[in-house]
């Protein structure tokens, strides 16, 4: 892809971005929202209390049960990567960033070019 036909790209989805902003600003849901967030926020700057306080104090059972993201080791495990390459149609699926056809893309057209072909994440 071309540096001027990824400009017009970015320049598109910037104007979507910027209409969709635009109607959540005018959204009466997202007012009451913000506004019972910041009068949560001054009652918890009052009582000089944190978020986590306030959750332990609302649920208590919560924060005893919450399941572990980690894995045996420690980790937590990596997000599912996609990547199709426009040019062969050939679709690569990868945890890491250490694939062999990943990386042989990545030499070839370099690493911005296939992190554009990136097709979607999962976990």
């Amino acid at each position: 892809m071309s540096i001027l036909a990824s400009y017009m790209q970015k320049e598109q989805q910037l104007k979507q971005l910027q209409e969709e902003l635009d109607r959540l600003k005018n959204d009466d849901r997202l007012k009451a929202e913000l506004q019972f967030k910041d009068k949560l926020e001054a009652l918890m700057r009052e009582f000089d209390k944190s978020a986590s306080d306030v959750i332990k104090l609302l649920d208590p059972q919560q924060t005893a049960a919450r399941p572990s993201s980690t894995t045996s080791t420690g980790r937590a495990k990596r997000k599912l990567k996609i990547y199709k390459n426009p040019n062969t149609g050939e679709v690569v699926e990868t945890r890491g960033g250490n694939q062999k056809t990943l990386k042989a893309w990545k030499d070839e057209y370099g690493s911005d070019t296939v992190e554009g072909w990136l097709v979607r994440t999962e976990d």
